[in-house]
């Protein structure tokens, strides 16, 4: 815990971030484009750099929470960039999300300098980063993991280790595909319950009850495999049980949606999916309606 951590942006994402690693043992420097948001921290004990070179000079970590893959790139290998002082051995983290491409590629320059490049993009928000209860996932080696775990912890309460150089980044775009895809379902839901005169402000919050409960979609990811499920196999009626409620459920909703001329595409395609997705194969239901 000797390691000075850098931190470069210092935004809606960044701020808190680095705020959790005030009290870091090895020391903070922080880094932002606006001089106003350095203040809070200067204040706090961190030091500060005007560019993202002076940052790399002082640090042995340097996490980077900036827009986009441009930013990114700027930041680790432009003129005033950390390649440009970064010591052999230091830890480049990206926390912003970007395509796995770029990280590779910059993983990639950062080798021929000796320094060690991770993408590890962040799951959770604002609220879990003001709690220090971020999911991170990590895509690096096994030493450069090693070294960022403990820093990292300060805003993360779960730490994964996805892979080589681009894993942790895919893995963050899956995570995501669930998450806009379920907006765009919440959005279908909302046009169903708006046609039948529900108060669907009343529906969200019977939503959000119920998943922090059952955990939402994230409740059925819990096989290694998204292969069929074998005969004998512990997941075999579970999975089953599931499919067959949730056939019952879709064939009422489309039915509901059909009667008050409200168009349903994702709980059609649901309805004929679901079951192939579970690894359990149709049921009579699908079968029957597709």
């Amino acid at each position: 815990m000797s390691e000075t951590v850098g931190f470069i942006g210092l935004g809606n994402m960044g701020a808190p971030m680095a705020e959790r690693l005030l009290e870091w043992p090895g020391g903070l420097v922080v880094c932002d484009m606006r001089p106003d948001a350095l203040t809070p921290f200067t204040e706090g004990g961190a030091k500060a750099a005007a560019t993202a070179a002076e940052v790399a000079e002082q640090s042995d970590v340097v996490s980077v929470v900036v827009l986009d893959d441009a930013q990114v790139r700027s930041v680790v290998s432009g003129p005033d960039g950390i390649l440009q002082t970064a010591k052999p051995g230091t830890v480049i983290a990206v926390h912003s999300t970007i395509a796995d491409t770029t990280a590779i590629e910059l993983a990639a320059e950062c080798a021929e300098r000796g320094v060690e490049f991770v993408d590890a993009p962040i799951s959770g928000g604002a609220p879990a980063a003001h709690k220090g209860a971020l999911a991170v996932m990590v895509g690096g080696s096994e030493a450069a993991f090693d070294t960022v775990r403990a820093p990292f912890a300060s805003f993360a309460s779960l730490i994964v280790h996805a892979g080589e150089v681009g894993a942790g980044t895919r893995m963050k775009l899956a995570r995501n595909l669930l998450h806009f895809i379920s907006f765009t379902a919440a959005a279908e839901a909302q046009r169903l319950a708006e046609a039948a005169g529900l108060d669907i402000t009343e529906l969200g919050k019977v939503v959000r009850h119920s998943d922090s409960y059952t955990g939402g979609p994230g409740a059925i990811m819990l096989r290694d495999s998204t292969s069929p499920v074998a005969e004998g196999d512990f997941w075999l009626p579970i999975l089953t049980h599931v499919r067959d409620l949730g056939e019952k459920d879709l064939a009422l909703a489309l039915d509901l949606g059909r009667r008050l001329g409200v168009e349903l595409p994702l709980a059609d395609q649901a309805l004929g999916g679901l079951g192939d997705g579970l690894g359990v194969g149709r049921g009579p239901i699908a079968k029957e309606q597709w």
